[in-house]
């Protein structure tokens, strides 16, 4: 292949990166969590909506993800929402009912900027690997723009067919406890 071929080459591929990067507005930091343990959730937000500041962070907890703490943000206004499990869950030997539902940061973050949210729970060891959680994120803008990342596959159908698809954890195995 020539020099000229191979230059071409790497700025399609260059562009290609950018541009799947670009359209992305609410991603997950690390896509696998393990069984049992805890899972450090870290939102990236990429940019504002079609030019637009954000306003607004808004994740939703799937049933699974429990004992949930938001990590506070400089500068945002940090909320919960409290509401019941779909199932009782056992973490530390406690049994739970109920734990944080929703998380929200409302400040500013311009379009051009670039920041994170983070939260941590623990990952119920009543779920099966192989599985996926769904974490839905609502991202708020100026002008009553919004991008919602909520939308979740029908089971045995992949994400990509979806317009707004929630960003997703695959479940692995719990480790052993040698």
């Amino acid at each position: 292949m020539s020099t000229t071929a191979l230059r071409s080459l790497a700025c399609v591929i260059a562009l290609g990166s950018t541009a799947t990067g670009a359209m992305a507005h609410a991603t997950l930091e690390s896509g696998e969590a393990t069984i049992g343990s805890a899972y450090k959730g870290v939102v990236r937000i990429g940019h504002g909506c079609d030019g637009a500041a954000t306003l607004k962070v808004r994740v939703r907890i799937p049933d699974g993800l429990v004992g949930v703490k938001p990590m506070p943000k400089p500068g945002w206004t940090l909320e919960t929402v409290k509401g019941p499990y779909a199932t009782p869950y056992t973490n530390h030997g406690a049994t739970g009912t109920e734990g944080v539902r929703e998380i929200s940061w409302t400040g500013k973050l311009l379009d051009e900027n670039y920041d994170e949210f983070v939260f941590r729970g623990t990952v119920a060891d009543s779920l099966k690997p192989g599985a996926k959680l769904y974490v839905p994120i609502v991202q708020e803008c100026e002008g009553g723009k919004a991008d919602r990342w909520i939308e979740i596959p029908a089971e045995g159908k992949s994400s990509h067919d979806l317009k707004s698809p929630a960003p997703a954890v695959k479940l692995l195995p719990a480790q052993s406890k040698d």
